[in-house]
């Protein structure tokens, strides 16, 4: 029989966000899988010019294993050799695919809880666009009905092929092959595995690099850990590990290890926006393209001579660094960060005569590693190194089973009504510790929708508000000039938004 991909997404309300297909496991039934899979592949076949190979890997959560054997059948159906690289990174398997210019994909809900998943496409350049979506959405697939049962499951799922374990290998070796086997000699990293995919790779990894690491914190059961959203109890962990243990810093992850959490000496984890300033300017980078969310020291830091600010999700980061490339002067380098703290380069680097190629999404390990390296470098802590930049602070949240449409429809609300000013102003002209001689009237001083609803009000505090592309989820960002004055707005903010489920 033939389906359109478009009315399998319609049907099982399995569609594409920000970063990838995601869905509730139950709606992930093999026959919808399979179908993305048969898609991406028939897209592929048309619009790339490889051979008809594609690797695929998973992260920990429970249903990846059902989800990756459908993609093996999707592949054989299509007369296609899959290659399977294992339990690896998201990182991992993008690069492999990139350095065999192969077709990549990865099953992973990334920070989601375990009961929704996620099928992320990499195209043999790198990530997918949002142009690529909508080729792959636009398909149709041949294929025999007879292979799944009244409930969309295979009846025969087939085996998985045995592990290729190049594409682990090959990511292991990328960073002591750039920064060099003692990078981080004498620094001592606390890494917090839970049931990151990348959990023994992170340790691998910074051993390579000369680092005495304690790992901590795994988990056999799948832990929704968000680097957007930091758990209370993942902060309770990581401050009482620290603690009890001399440690310059604690590494982790997302599920799929490629968003980062880099927390200090004591346990306090950074936020991504401000990881990705750090870590582009302990690499040299020249010109930055980044998300609307992020923070605005940024700019603030005077450290970047080009900034790209774009809408939320890696393929427009991808597409604000493409925009920053000069072809004629390599020197001038590109990268890109998001607030999640996913950092992707687009460009080569060069160190000491080593290079360094570009990965074009996102990645966890980099970042980190580049931070901890101008500690070592500079003989500070990350502290120190935090202090050093201008006094932005940024906190956000987010309102759980809160449904996509609802939360459109309330911006849309907003927008019309102009109500922006009327529902928080009276918030952000609060008189703030740091401004004491100064009075605000709650004046909003611009507005930004390149991705949702951000408010400058004259205070110089921003509310930001968007609907999550990856989940039913309200987000809430915040930026002023002290955390406590942040963590307070957002929580006032928050409470504004809770009498909206109504």
């Amino acid at each position: 029989m033939s389906v359109a991909m478009q009315d399998v997404m319609k049907q099982s309300g399995v569609a594409f966000g920000t970063s990838g297909a995601r869905g509730l496991v139950s709606a992930m039934t093999d026959r919808v899988c399979y179908v993305y899979a048969r898609s991406f592949i028939k897209y592929c076949e048309a619009s790339y010019k490889c051979e008809r190979t594609i690797a695929i890997a998973g992260d920990l959560r429970p249903s990846t294993e059902r989800i990756l054997k459908s993609l093996v059948q999707a592949g054989a159906d299509a007369n296609w050799k899959v290659i399977y690289c294992g339990r690896i990174p998201s990182p991992a398997i993008a690069m492999y695919g990139i350095d065999k210019h192969l077709p990549t994909i990865m099953v992973t809900g990334s920070h989601i809880p375990a009961d929704r998943n996620g099928i992320k496409f990499n195209h043999p350049n790198g990530e997918i666009t949002k142009a690529d979506e909508q080729g792959i959405v636009s398909q149709s697939v041949d294929f025999d009905e007879a292979l799944f049962d009244d409930k969309g499951m295979l009846k025969a799922a087939p085996e998985l092929p045995a592990v290729e374990a190049e594409a682990e290998a090959n990511y292991c070796k990328r960073y002591p092959d750039f920064f060099g086997s003692d990078a981080l000699h004498g620094l001592t990293i606390g890494v917090y595995q839970h049931s990151a995919v990348g959990r023994d790779i992170v340790v691998k990894v910074l051993e390579s690099l000369g680092a005495t690491v304690k790992p901590f914190g795994r988990s056999d059961v799948f832990v929704p850990v968000d680097t957007e959203a930091i758990r209370k109890e993942d902060e309770e962990l990581a401050r009482e590990f620290t603690h009890k243990d001399y440690v310059d810093a604690v590494f982790s992850t997302d599920g799929d290890s490629d968003r980062p959490l880099l927390a200090d000496d004591v346990g306090m984890w950074l936020r991504g926006d401000v990881l990705g300033i750090l870590a582009a300017q302990s690499l040299g980078i020249k010109r930055i393209a980044t998300p609307v969310s992020c923070n605005t020291s940024l700019e603030k830091s005077g450290s970047f001579e080009k900034i790209c600010r774009t809408r939320i999700g890696s393929p427009y980061v991808i597409a604000g660094m493409e925009s920053l490339v000069d072809a004629n002067d390599k020197s001038l380098t590109v990268a890109g960060y998001e607030a999640n703290g996913g950092f992707l380069l687009e460009t080569d680097l060069t160190l000491d005569g080593r290079t360094l190629k570009a990965l074009p999404t996102r990645d966890a390990l980099l970042p980190m590693i580049a931070v901890m390296v101008m500690v070592r470098k500079e003989r500070m802590c990350v502290v120190d190194l935090l202090r050093k930049l201008p006094k932005r602070f940024t906190v956000s949240d987010r309102l759980k089973e809160f449904p996509t449409e609802k939360s459109k429809a309330k911006l849309a609300e907003i927008r019309e009504k102009n109500l922006g000013e009327k529902l928080f102003g009276a918030l952000a002209a609060k008189p703030s510790k740091f401004a004491k001689d100064k009075t605000f009237q709650g004046k909003m001083v611009s507005l930004n929708e390149v991705d949702g609803y951000r408010m400058e009000f004259d205070s110089g505090d921003i509310i930001h508000l968007r609907p999550s592309g990856n989940a039913p989820e309200f987000r809430c960002y915040v930026e002023t000039e002290g955390k406590e004055r942040s963590a307070e707005l957002l929580a006032e903010c928050l409470k504004i938004m809770e009498g909206w489920r109504k």
